[in-house]
Order: structure tokens, then C-alpha cells, then sequence
């Protein structure tokens, strides 16, 4: 998803956006990083529920998918904000388009590594010699982070680890195509369970326990819309009821589900898996009322930065989030 637009491109899709942003006072729409789930609750919690309504907001959610890459949505005026994870945004940033962090509405990551059991895997430099399944588009960039902070080699071989670019599912895992593979704690783990494999099979390593986590799914907008004081106080209403939204999401979490269920236009979800996804995503949103925590930011940056010859971004960047959304949305 990291296919960045440049030069006369880069500034045609920005100038388009910013004439969207500063002629609707009232409309925003929203792209999300995949489809419709239980990973977005929050938004259409605050959709159903008419939070929006009552900032006089006009929500569009759009929903992604594997041939969406939301900051090209955003480069090219097709929406006003966009969820992404921080990695993705910051190499973004550092590639020409600016984009800037308003608001984190999850504190913890859910990124994890799930592994068989009787591969031998009790450690990361275990992984040497092994196939580990990773997602690219972007989600690559705190796995390979990690393994540059371990010393490990993503270039294959007896000495590093050979990377399996991994498609949205957990066949390579089932089909033992891969000793380890990427998962969620709220999403993909729970499809290895379905599958029929017991807990007592696996070993999974949560970038949070292993000090490499990143912030996830927060909320981007471009940088010189914010300049636009009609933008930014409907970002400000957005946010607000957003985080409404979330709240009552956490504490409703099967009724969130339900009005997840609601908004699928595909029917491909079922309401047992996304009731534990909102149970999951629940305990990721926990602790957060929609203000980026500045050490968490500066946690994920040094991660980032940490990565050998080849970090993901090459300086800590300048002017990548600000406070002004949620300081006027949460007073």
C-alpha cells in the first residue's frame, strides 16, 4: 500500500483534497485500512448511535480492502481522514505526503507473531533458519524493525529468517508453508483456533512484550488542511463523537458487534467472530480517550529508527501529529 504519489502528481491530489476539505463544512468521509469489521466499531457505533448527528456531521464510512491503500485515498481528495498505522504513515510522511497523526484512539498493539509449537520457536533467535510469514503494504515495516534490533536477516538463508509475504488469511500457517505467521490478536488468531488448532500447539510473541510495538489505526489527515479553520473544527466534532463511539463500543461490546454486522454489506462476517473481535479490540482501546500519548509516539519513532542500514524512516520526523484536534474535542 506504500505506493506514494510525487512531484506535480503528489501536489494536483493534494490541491484536490484541500478543495474538498474547505467546501463541505459538514461532510467527512473516512477511509478505513480493511472491510467492514469489528476493528472499525467505534465509527459505526458513533454512525449508529447518531453521535455524528449530533456534531451536525455527515459521516460517509468507507470501507478497504486489499486493493485500497488509504493514503493514496487521501493523496487523490477521496477522503477527508484516514485510519492507518503509524509505520505506514511516518515512511509515508518521510516520502512526500504529508500526513499528520489528530488523534490515536487505540493505545495498544495487537500485532503478533503466532508460531507452531514443535518448529522448536521459544525465542526470536529462534527464528533463524525459519520461514515467517509478514503482510507488506506497509505492515512489514515493525517485523523487519524488530529482526534489524535482534541482529536477524530478513535475506533468508541458515543465518536469517526467510520472509513469506503473507496474503490476509492463515493458510500459510495451517499448510505449514511457514513456521511462524503475522496475526492479530483480535482477528487472524482467532481464524487459527476456528481452523481446529489448539492453543496448546502454538507459541505467539505480542510486539508489545517484545518492545518493538507500534501505534496502530489512528487517524490521519493531510497537513495543510488543518490550516483550513472550517476542516479543522469539523475534524474536531468528528473526533469527539468518534471517541463517543469507541466508549460505547467497549462497554457494549456485543451490541457494537451487532451494528458492525449491520454495515457489512457483504454478509462475510459472523456475529461470533465479531463479537470476540470487539472484545479483543476493546482491550486495545482501553486506556485511551483519543489523545496520541507523546511516549508512545516517541516508543514507535525509535523503533522505526532502529533498524540497522535499513531503518524504516531514516530521521525523526517533524510536524507528524499535533494535539490541537483533541485538545478542543475533549474539553
Amino acid at each position: 500500500m506504500n505506493k506514494f504519489l510525487t512531484g506535480t502528481a503528489l501536489a494536483a491530489s493534494m490541491a484536490a483534497s484541500s478543495v474538498m476539505a474547505a467546501g463541505h463544512a459538514n461532510t467527512v468521509t473516512l477511509q478505513l485500512q480493511w472491510v467492514t469489521q469489528a476493528q472499525f466499531a467505534g465509527y459505526y457505533v458513533a454512525l449508529d448511535k447518531g453521535f455524528y448527528d449530533e456534531e451536525g456531521l455527515e459521516v460517509e464510512i468507507l470501507a478497504g480492502g486489499p486493493d485500497i491503500a488509504p493514503p493514496q485515498v487521501l493523496a487523490g481528495g477521496g477522503a477527508d481522514a484516514m485510519l492507518n498505522w503509524m509505520p505506514s504513515a511516518l515512511a509515508a510522511r518521510e516520502k512526500g505526503l504529508p500526513v499528520v497523526n489528530i488523534a490515536q484512539p487505540f493505545k495498544t498493539s495487537g500485532l503478533m507473531l503466532t508460531c507452531w509449537k514443535d518448529t522448536g520457536i521459544i525465542g526470536p533467535q529462534d527464528f533463524v533458519g525459519k520461514t515467517i510469514g509478514v503482510w507488506f503494504f506497509g505492515n512489514e515495516y515493525p517485523f523487519l524493525s524488530w529482526m534489524s534490533q535482534e541482529g536477524i536477516s530478513t535475506d533468508g538463508g541458515d543465518d536469517g529468517v526467510t520472509v513469506l509475504k503473507q496474503g490476509f488469511n492463515v493458510d500459510p500457517l495451517l499448510q505449514r508453508e511457514a513456521d511462524c505467521i503475522s496475526t492479530m490478536t483480535y482477528n487472524e488468531y482467532g481464524q487459527v483456533l476456528d481452523a481446529g488448532v489448539n492453543p496448546d500447539e502454538l507459541v505467539t510473541f505480542k510486539y508489545e512484550e517484545q518492545g518493538v510495538a507500534t501505534l496502530e489505526d489512528g487517524i490521519y489527515v493531510l497537513e495543510e488542511n488543518l490550516a483550513d479553520p472550517v476542516f479543522e473544527d469539523k475534524m474536531v466534532r468528528f473526533v469527539r463523537a468518534s471517541m463517543a463511539g469507541w466508549k460505547y463500543a467497549e462497554e457494549n461490546p456485543e451490541e457494537a458487534a451487532g451494528i458492525v454486522l449491520d454495515n457489512d454489506e457483504t454478509g462475510a462476517q459472523t456475529e461470533a467472530a465479531q463479537v470476540r473481535m470487539m472484545g479483543e479490540i476493546a482491550k486495545l482501546t482501553a486506556g485511551s480517550n483519543g489523545a496520541l500519548d507523546e511516549a508512545d509516539y516517541e516508543r514507535t519513532v525509535a523503533t522505526l529508527l532502529a533498524g540497522g542500514s535499513d531503518p524504516v524512516i531514516s530521521a525523526a520526523p517533524t510536524g507528524a501529529w499535533t494535539s490541537v484536534i483533541t485538545d478542543q474535542a475533549l474539553n
